[in-house]
């Protein structure tokens, strides 16, 4: 069973991913990571709140010293919408409870504020991490998750790989392009040279991902270098006619080439890719590394390599 999160779902959410982490759920494409827009976490499921609980996280010098889960018992409406079966639980992390268990959450309610969790690099912003679990298994575990789809149309944005540095971080740099094509669908991500927008840690992470039609064993390539391989690709999947409104996207994992990314001549450790809506779509550079000043212009590109960063994952 593969969970389709409805169109509703991402009304509050300005960007997403699926496969940009190293951890096994998002490796196997059965979590999503959701980007509010502020600092609140919006609940993207319908239902009531089961449990809360505070839970250890790495230890990191930029992050809180714990993290919160929450789950929430699905609405059989909900279920139905994201062809889910009825008693599916939503399993959330990476909010600070402002709910309790016995409370109904709708889509949009407030569920907290987001905390910075050492399960997340520092480059990595505030986001809702989002899973499922079927009905009758533990929800506690972190391993067991169904795969996610999304109800909602991602194209693909064409871009040469140069762009202007808008913002800096101690371990990020955030370039003003690609730019949001503006029509078509509301979600765009950076496209491979065959036209499949791509997601993941492009390649700090072993794997990633992509949208749209795929099949397994496709070469995807970027600036005229390949840069990895369909392993499985997911058809979308239908859900209940309740939810009509959204354009279901098939999902591919991908296993990343051996490839580096550079930056102005320069090896950084990675291009974070992920799905956003306008009006910002920029490129997110990891370089810990590396120091770009805002207002510099960066050309990016890939290249074969002996030896790639990996920060982990498969």
């Amino acid at each position: 069973m593969t969970v389709r999160l409805p169109a509703g779902s991402f009304d509050p959410y300005r960007r997403f991913s699926i496969y940009n982490s190293p951890y096994p759920a998002h490796d196997d494409g059965c979590a999503i990571d959701l980007y509010p827009e502020g600092e609140l976490g919006r609940s993207p499921v319908a239902g009531v709140v089961r449990e809360t609980r505070t839970v250890g996280c790495p230890d990191r010098s930029y992050a809180a010293a714990t993290d919160h889960l929450i789950l929430v018992d699905l609405d059989d409406e909900w279920c139905h919408r994201a062809g889910a079966d009825p008693g599916t639980v939503a399993r959330m992390l990476h909010v600070i409870p402002a709910v309790e268990p016995g409370d109904r959450v709708a889509v949009g309610d407030v569920l907290g504020p987001t905390t910075r969790s050492g399960f997340f690099g520092q480059w990595v912003d505030d986001h809702v991490h989002l899973g499922f679990r079927p009905p009758g298994s533990n929800p506690l575990r972190a391993s067991g998750s169904l795969p996610v789809s999304v109800g909602v149309a991602v194209g693909g944005v064409t871009w040469g790989g140069t762009g202007t540095v808008v913002e800096t971080g101690p371990t990020h740099a955030v370039l003003d392009a690609p730019t949001h094509p503006g029509s078509g669908a509301p979600f765009v991500a950076v496209r491979s040279d065959e036209g499949v927008p791509l997601d993941g840690g492009l390649a700090h992470y072993a794997g990633g991902g992509g949208f749209g039609s795929t099949r397994s064993g496709e070469s995807l390539s970027l600036w005229g270098t390949e840069v990895g391989t369909v392993a499985t690709a997911r058809a979308a999947r239908k859900a209940g006619s309740a939810d009509a409104s959204g354009t279901p996207t098939p999902v591919a994992t991908v296993e990343w080439a051996p490839i580096d990314v550079v930056a102005n001549g320069e090896r950084i450790v990675g291009l974070s890719l992920f799905a956003a809506r306008a009006p910002r779509c920029g490129a997110k550079l990891v370089c810990p590394d590396t120091t770009f000043d805002v207002g510099e212009t960066v050309t990016v590109r890939v290249e074969p390599s002996d030896d790639p960063v990996r920060l982990g994952g498969r």
